[in-house]
């Protein structure tokens, strides 16, 4: 099964909407849209796209206010498409944690190469040159390929589904460090995901069975007790 990378287009202008949702489906990838703040938030926290197009002359919430919104618990990639095209708008944006500014008119090819680069850069930005260079964690006999989407142990794809590929894959990120349960699950499932943990655990538990040669004495990912999920640090 191949996983669609899945783009919410937040934008007010109807004939940009249609352009940018045509040109993007035309790609293989799944949209969603909404024409004001107010709805692209509500999308954004219930759909959990993997990226966001958001315009920032919204009729309702300023794209700046709600870039801030999301940056206080996502860092889900945001490609801004804006007719602003003073220098210091640019950088606002970008400082408070957009990942490109497209100025309005914008092409085909720009959009989609800012956008590929934008996942690409979001999927492999960890600290560990090897790993952004191959756009894999690798950990023993362990592969998490970003690329692909796809989880391997020793050669073989494991079959994990696509909840299952997000969790190994976030981990995989921070390979190394510990994510606490709630980060784990706002990453995944936006700001509103019930306090429960017990989707994830269930998700973990059939991770461990799919990776691990013995599921009660886990090799590739920890649980830390009371705080979350931590993997192995990658090998260099």
């Amino acid at each position: 099964m191949v996983i669609k990378d899945k783009i919410l287009i937040i934008e007010d202008e109807k004939g940009i909407r249609n352009f940018m949702k045509t040109v993007l489906s035309a790609n293989g990838y799944d949209v969603l849209e909404a024409e004001n703040g107010t709805d692209g938030y509500s999308m954004l926290t219930s759909h959990c796209p993997d990226l966001v197009i958001l315009d920032l002359g919204l009729p309702d919430i300023d794209g700046v206010s709600l870039l801030k919104a999301i940056r206080e618990w996502s860092s889900k990639p945001v490609l801004v498409v804006s007719a602003r095209t003073h220098e210091r708008d640019k950088v606002e944006a970008l400082d408070l944690g957009a990942d490109d500014y497209i100025t309005k008119p914008f092409g085909t090819s720009e959009l989609l190469a800012r956008l590929r680069t934008a996942i690409r850069h979001t999927r492999i930005s960890v600290n560990k040159g090897a790993m952004a260079h191959r756009g894999k964690c690798i950990i023993g006999d362990l592969t998490v390929d970003f690329q692909k989407y796809r989880v391997f142990v020793k050669g073989e794809d494991v079959g994990l589904t696509q909840n299952e590929f997000r969790i190994v894959a976030l981990l995989g990120k921070y390979a190394g460090k510990v994510l606490t349960y709630d980060f784990i699950m706002k990453e995944l499932w936006g700001p509103n995901v019930p306090d429960d943990n017990r989707i994830l655990r269930v998700n973990m538990a059939n991770i461990r069975r799919k990776i691990e040669e013995n599921p009660s004495e886990p090799k590739f990912i920890f649980t830390e007790i009371g705080i979350g999920y931590r993997m192995v640090e990658a090998d260099e």
